[in-house]
């Protein structure tokens, strides 16, 4: 369905007499026309194959008005665990869509690539119980890194390696399971990322040094988390200030799992994220 300005255009003469469905109406085409503007097929579909044989579906977002002679960011987005499978679709449900808000496309063009992680497999090789809630992680990176991460990093590594990528502004991102790839991506490849954002996520402190302290950290969570527990953060973020590190941390109040949705609207992110290069 394609829908145009006429659309949504109101006549002056238009006088309500019940003001509160006429305010419920206009907030849904509000939102409506915010869905449309934000058109997930611009995220073009391909399929990569690892060197050890994992098959990773993923989606790629291109810099607006791409130009070949020009170098661009690239960001890598990991999704959460509910997201997992092969449809090539389900790895664009939150937080990616950030990137599609037209003045960051104008603003801040990059590449996005958006792996989804096979249905049994992980971003992240920390051991847990999920029968329990909320889950209690053993973040441990001397664990063998997952076939699921380790493709997803050789996919970035393989965009990194054409003229148009400045190798200086490689950032990553994710949520929940994505947000502990995050953590455990930047221990494992700390000379690869000039910035990282988990979202309530975690890791293992004990595998930071000074050298996984160089990169850039902004860290969200929610204090009533009921899956992931804030204290995974937490740890992280006192971790990354005890090393001298750039890190920012937002605990957002009465707010569960699901604070992806503030985390991504937060207006300062963006631009924040794009004005760290690698040191």
């Amino acid at each position: 369905m394609h829908l145009n300005q006429r659309d949504f255009t109101f006549s002056t003469q238009m006088k309500p007499t019940n003001a509160p469905v006429y305010l419920l109406f206009v907030f849904c085409i509000m939102k409506a026309m915010t869905v449309f503007s934000q058109d997930k097929s611009q995220f073009e579909k391909e399929t990569y194959m690892s060197s050890s044989g994992e098959y990773l579906p993923y989606r790629i977002l291109k810099p607006l008005n791409f130009d070949s002679t020009k170098k661009y960011p690239i960001v890598l987005f990991l999704h959460g665990a509910g997201e997992r499978g092969d449809d090539n679709e389900a790895q664009l449900t939150h937080g990616v869509s950030t990137f599609l808000i037209e003045r960051y496309r104008k603003g801040f063009p990059c590449f996005v690539i958006a792996p989804q992680c096979p249905a049994e497999g992980y971003w992240s090789s920390a051991k847990f119980d999920r029968e329990t809630y909320p889950i209690d992680f053993d973040y441990n990176y001397s664990y063998e890194i997952t076939p699921a991460l380790d493709a997803a990093i050789e996919l970035l590594n393989s965009y990194l390696g054409d003229d148009y990528a400045d190798t200086s502004r490689v950032y990553i991102t994710g949520l929940s399971m994505g947000g502990m790839g995050t953590f455990e991506a930047v221990a494992r490849f700390p000379d690869l990322f000039a910035a990282a954002v988990p979202v309530c996520g975690g890791g293992d402190p004990d595998s930071y040094n000074k050298e996984t302290a160089q990169v850039p950290f902004w860290i969200f969570h929610g204090d009533a988390d009921g899956v992931v527990p804030v204290k995974n953060s937490q740890k992280m973020y006192a971790r990354l200030v005890e090393l001298g590190a750039d890190v920012k941390y937002r605990e957002y109040p009465d707010v569960n799992h699901n604070s992806w949705d503030k985390a991504y609207s937060e207006t300062a992110l963006i631009p924040w994220v794009f004005s760290k290069r690698r040191r």
